[in-house]
């Protein structure tokens, strides 16, 4: 049978170089260099590989959340950073001046949608 007690993600971009000066010095992930030519992103115990592919396209959901205890704060550093959030203004998702899709109720926790140089999408979210 088969015994599984580990696990890791992966995700793909289109420039190895941008990804991890965006992930190692805007986001301040640990980034070590992979085989290969890929990147491994150490978040807590957590270990992230990050691989180029020439014919990426960006995910269409979110691949990374970011735990954050204070949102306002966090987004604010991150723009500080260079990062530019997401806005939405539909039915379903509304985000503020900010960025952030303010939760509470049955709306989930307050969270914030950028991406990375790829073109992926990351969020941070208030626990």
């Amino acid at each position: 049978m088969l015994k599984i007690d580990q696990a890791f993600s992966g995700f793909s971009v289109n420039d190895i170089a941008k990804a991890k000066e965006f992930y190692g010095k805007t986001l301040g992930v640990e980034v070590q260099d992979g085989p290969m030519g890929n990147l491994e992103l150490k978040v807590g115990g957590t270990h992230i590989l990050v691989y180029p592919k020439p014919n990426h396209e960006p995910a269409t959901f979110t691949i990374l959340n970011f735990p954050v205890d204070n949102i306002d704060e966090a987004v604010d550093e991150l723009a500080k950073r260079g990062v530019k959030f997401q806005h939405y203004d539909s039915e379903y998702l509304r985000t503020d001046a900010k960025g952030i899709a303010r939760g509470g109720g049955d709306r989930g926790p307050s969270i914030a949608w950028f991406t990375d140089p790829a073109g992926n999408i990351l969020s941070v979210l208030e626990v």
